[in-house]
């Protein structure tokens, strides 16, 4: 079973308003001493809260139900009732939250932001608040609000500097293995990578990124096909994307156009991000075989080459990217 997780749904409560005090107050020297009821106190609030130290949504995979407390009545002598405590659900940066209608409720970003997503309900008044010259002793309060409750799915975008995207099989596991400490599962048949892997890579002068390799893309994903969609919402977070053709593409060009392709059919606003193309597995290539692929490229888009294997070319891929993030 993987332990990366990146989407959870849960059946959320926040906690019922308390209910306001109708007392009249009752003293031996103060015969008429009128309502003193105090306001019920609010019922808690679900809230969603960003941990840098989480990196998936696992801790809260077999979570099926979260309830806030009720908020406790209001007393005597116009005393508040306590609030009920607030729930907090911790979440790796890059979560979003959506109701059951599929809108975005919430959107964590930043360690330790919080955000309310369902508020407790407010509570009621105390007979106090409605002592009139015409009605000096009410003997009504009101009840507290009811909190809100449905399903919120929370879904995990990951945060990464490059997202490696190519077809299946393109060596995006190998590259990641080669150039950070990440131990992605490597072999050669498709699909090895089922979920996402991130790793640190070091840079010259102790600098480093995140590179994140995401599960590879076969025509027809942004329609749901393959992996579809589960690989393409985490590429719409990263900063810039590598495009990886392998070297025994049979058209390096066109393998290149398709993957394009399917990030504008998902969402358009993908093909804005600056992005690097390379030939993976360069090793298998001679200097006569380089120079055809590149010519397949139009000037402004020449590709990369590089090979995992033998470390050749990696050094410039590096460089490359840093100009990109950083230029």
């Amino acid at each position: 079973m993987s332990n990366f997780v990146d989407y959870v749904k849960i059946h959320c409560k926040s906690g019922h308003g308390g209910a306001g005090s109708a007392h009249l107050r009752r003293e031996k020297y103060i015969p008429k001493g009128g309502p003193d009821g105090g306001d019920g106190g609010r019922g808690g609030h679900v809230i969603m809260r960003g941990n840098a130290h989480e990196w998936t949504l696992l801790p809260l995979r077999y979570t099926r139900h979260i309830k806030a407390e009720r908020g406790k009545n209001g007393q005597k002598s116009q005393l508040t009732g306590a609030y009920g405590e607030d729930v907090y659900i911790d979440v790796p940066l890059g979560t979003i939250a959506r109701n059951e209608e599929g809108e975005i409720i919430a959107e964590i970003m930043e360690d330790g932001e919080e955000i309310i997503i369902m508020k407790g309900g407010q509570g009621g008044k105390g007979n106090e608040h409605f002592k009139s010259s015409t009605n000096q002793t009410p003997r009504y309060a009101q009840p507290g609000m009811e909190g809100d409750e449905g399903y919120v799915i929370f879904e995990l975008k990951l945060l990464a500097d490059v997202g490696l995207v190519g077809f299946p099989n393109a060596g995006k596991s190998t590259l990641l293995a080669a150039v950070s400490a990440a131990k992605p599962k490597i072999a050669n048949y498709a699909f090895t990578t089922l979920t996402p892997n991130l790793g640190i890579v070091d840079y010259r002068n102790y600098k480093s990124f995140v590179m994140a390799d995401i599960p590879g893309i076969i025509e027809g994903a942004a329609e749901g096909k393959g992996l579809g969609h589960r690989f393409l919402r985490h590429i719409e977070r990263n900063s810039i994307l590598l495009f990886l053709i392998p070297a025994d593409s049979e058209s390096h060009f066109q393998e290149f156009k398709i993957l394009e392709n399917e990030l504008k059919e998902y969402n358009p606003e993908l093909l804005d991000k600056d992005f690097i193309i390379s030939i993976s597995k360069a090793d298998l290539l001679d200097d006569e075989l380089r120079t055809e692929i590149a010519q397949e490229f139009p000037e402004n888009k020449k590709p990369i080459f590089f090979s995992a294997v033998t470390q050749e070319g990696l050094v410039e891929l590096k460089d490359a990217i840093w100009e990109q993030l950083h230029g």
